[in-house]
């Protein structure tokens, strides 16, 4: 369990809180009270209360001075894997995302649209809202910082912050000059900034070293939040949870900051220059930081100042168990909100993931280059679940991620249709010829009769082909599990894709549709025992890809029987459910399947694909089949079989060798 409680301040100077007559209104409970807080431990959801709190997981609120792109997508699904991991663990969870409405940047941005600021927010709001719908985004809450309950509670922290900490970790005003960023809504200190051209007009700038944006000397009167004062407890957070931050370089990354680039804050914009935001409720020539503002959402939605307004009560939701960010607001989250947090005598979040950016066939996304991804014309492309799938598949911590039709085309064809739709339909929906069914063969297995066929030609040598999907059906779901805990979706999806390939590759070699013309008992019984490990590795992925591909997932689940009951992680074990499965297609001849009725369909750029890869298969299994959908299957058991390397060898060869042949 992580110790991420308030305690961390203890090494710092405590005193009397600062009461001012003007705060008059704040209640007893908003006081902080540094015992009472370090009482508090990350496992109680409230004093004297044994049960465990909800899961509660944000996204970062999303700037509207623009409309949403493929990176505010990918954030919002895989904080929405993460919550339905959860929920299908059996813990009860709760999300929030929305939008950031207030700042500099949203006042030019609306001028420049001719638009007053609250209406240009609605418009990009509901754009945002309309991308959580379109993407089937589970979340709890929907916030805006325009909202009137956020900006209330905005107020009640800044007196806190005024007047209710402890002497010299509170607010306190000054002058302040420095270089400010309009687009990153922040100040650099000296040694983060460099001259620079320019590129539209050729002028001499000053930019970010971090981001490459525009920064402009400013000199105000301000509050300041004294950030510098707190570096002794942000480190002893740090110290004391090495995993507080995925992945560990983000970590180091803001640890160095805090060793060596650390500045008391900033808090406040005149309000001659800067009107659209949070007024300080005792100075109205003052606006609030937009990144104060905009950070204290979190709280907002937990049920600070409107059920609960300190540590010693019934926190519900709070604190956080985990908060995805981007790498470029890495600093903020990790920095300036946990000192807020210490300041208010509340315990910070318990885990923050950082994620990289997405690019376009690996070129950075821009809109002077024109290759920035829309995510609702890409969902009516691809349909929301394999785009989820794409997104989590090639998501990555370590790196960059690279967008683009062709990669998507190539894992919709090979993973989605082939390893699990056509899998699917060869076991659990075969042609009207072949009489077998998955009822049938779950059935064999609770009465038993799979058991005594096992433990008879287990120990057979002979016999081995049939057991070989044994330890797969057992390792797969465990590694999956370990690697979802761990936010890796890329690497839990491997373990699936991986456990769906040997299925395939078993079904190839086991032939069930040359077991089912045998004769006899036995025969029949090796034919039930080859569907239902089969139909096993079907239901136990179906389980597993829920929180990635929801709506596809239970589709694959509904057509295998599998009650709603029973589809949460326990049941994710080979043997757990012995009641599912349905009846096989008539014998009498039926019409044909229409591919445009099946879970993954044809999209209209599957010949994006693989062009190449598709040739090779043509070629070198023309003679096996001339069925597309069935030379993707074989190549899945061959790369079972050989690894993929190898296979990609040999195909290439065998193209080669026959097209010489036909040349020659």
């Amino acid at each position: 369990m992580l110790s991420l409680r308030p305690r961390a301040i203890s090494g710092l100077r405590r005193a009397q809180p600062r009461l001012a007559s003007s705060s008059g209104w704040i209640c007893s409970g908003c006081r902080t009270n540094f015992a009472a807080v370090q009482r508090w431990n990350s496992s109680q959801s409230s004093a004297g209360s044994s049960s465990e709190k909800p899961y509660y997981i944000t996204t970062p609120i999303f700037y509207v001075n623009a409309a949403p792109h493929i990176g505010h997508l990918y954030t919002m699904v895989v904080t929405d894997v993460i919550k339905r991991w959860q929920q299908i663990k059996g813990k009860e969870a709760f999300m929030c995302t929305g939008t950031d409405e207030h700042g500099m940047k949203i006042q030019r941005a609306a001028t420049k649209n001719g638009m007053e600021p609250k209406e240009f927010c609605d418009v990009n709001s509901n754009k945002f809202r309309e991308l959580v719908a379109a993407a089937n985004i589970s979340n709890d809450f929907f916030i805006r910082t325009t909202d009137q309950d956020h900006k209330d509670v905005v107020a009640q922290v800044w007196l806190h912050l005024k007047h209710a900490t402890p002497e010299s970790l509170g607010l306190y005003k000054g002058s302040h000059e420095g270089w400010y960023c309009v687009s990153d809504e922040c100040f650099y200190p000296e040694d983060l900034v460099r001259p620079s051209i320019a590129p539209q007009t050729g002028k001499k700038i000053m930019v970010s070293t971090e981001t490459d944006n525009e920064v402009e000397w400013i000199k105000e009167e301000t509050w300041f939040f004294p950030l510098t004062k707190y570096k002794d407890a942000l480190l002893k957070i740090y110290d004391e949870n090495p995993g507080w931050i995925k992945p560990a370089h983000r970590m180091a990354e803001a640890r160095d900051w805090i060793e060596n680039h650390l500045e008391d804050l900033s808090v406040t914009r005149p309000a001659s220059r800067l009107n659209w935001g949070v007024a300080d409720p005792e100075d109205k020539s003052q606006t609030i930081y937009v990144w104060v503002d905009a950070l204290i959402n979190y709280l907002t939605k937990a049920g600070y100042g409107s059920k609960w307004h300190s540590a010693k009560e019934d926190m519900g939701l709070w604190p956080a168990n985990l908060q995805v960010i981007g790498k470029d607001i890495l600093r903020f989250h990790t920095i300036y909100w946990p000192a807020l947090l210490l300041a208010l005598g509340l315990p910070v979040s318990q885990g923050f993931l950082c994620h990289n950016h997405w690019t376009m066939s690996n070129r950075k996304m821009s809109k002077s280059l024109g290759n920035v991804v829309n995510p609702i014309f890409a969902i009516q492309r691809w349909g929301i679940d394999p785009l989820r799938y794409f997104l989590m598949r090639n998501a990555s911590l370590h790196k960059d991620m690279s967008y683009s039709n062709q990669l998507i085309g190539t894992v919709y064809v090979k993973e989605l249709q082939a390893n699990i739709g056509n899998l699917f339909y060869r076991i659990a929906k075969p042609k009207a010829s072949v009489r077998w069914s998955t009822l049938e063969a779950v059935t064999a297995y609770r009465n038993g009769d799979l058991n005594v066929w096992a433990n008879k030609h287990g120990a057979n040598d002979a016999d081995a082909m049939y057991f070989s999907l044994e330890g797969h059906l057992a390792e797969k779901p465990v590694a999956f599990a370990k690697e979802m805990d761990d936010y890796d979706t890329s690497a839990a999806i491997r373990e699936i894709f991986e456990l769906l390939r040997e299925t395939n590759r078993y079904v190839s070699d086991t032939k069930p549709w040359d077991l089912v013309k045998l004769q006899g008992a036995e025969s029949r019984m090796l034919l039930n025992w080859v569907i239902y490990n089969s139909a096993e590795a079907l239901r136990i992925a179906g389980i597993l890809l829920q929180p990635i591909m929801p709506t596809k997932a239970s589709e694959l689940l509904d057509a295998l029987g599998v009650r709603p009951d029973r589809r949460s992680v326990e049941f994710a074990v080979k043997g757990k459910d012995a009641d599912y499965g349905t009846e096989s297609t008539p014998a009498e001849p039926a019409p044909r399947m229409s591919k445009w009725d099946t879970i993954f369909p044809p999209t209209p750029s599957a010949d994006l694909s693989d062009d190449e890869l598709s040739e090779h298969l043509r070629v070198a299994l023309l003679d096996k089949t001339r069925n597309k959908m069935n030379q993707m299957a074989e190549l899945l058991a061959m790369e079972a079989r050989m690894g993929e390397e190898a296979v990609a060898k040999l195909l290439a060869e065998t193209h080669a060798a026959k097209v010489g042949a036909r040349q020659s």
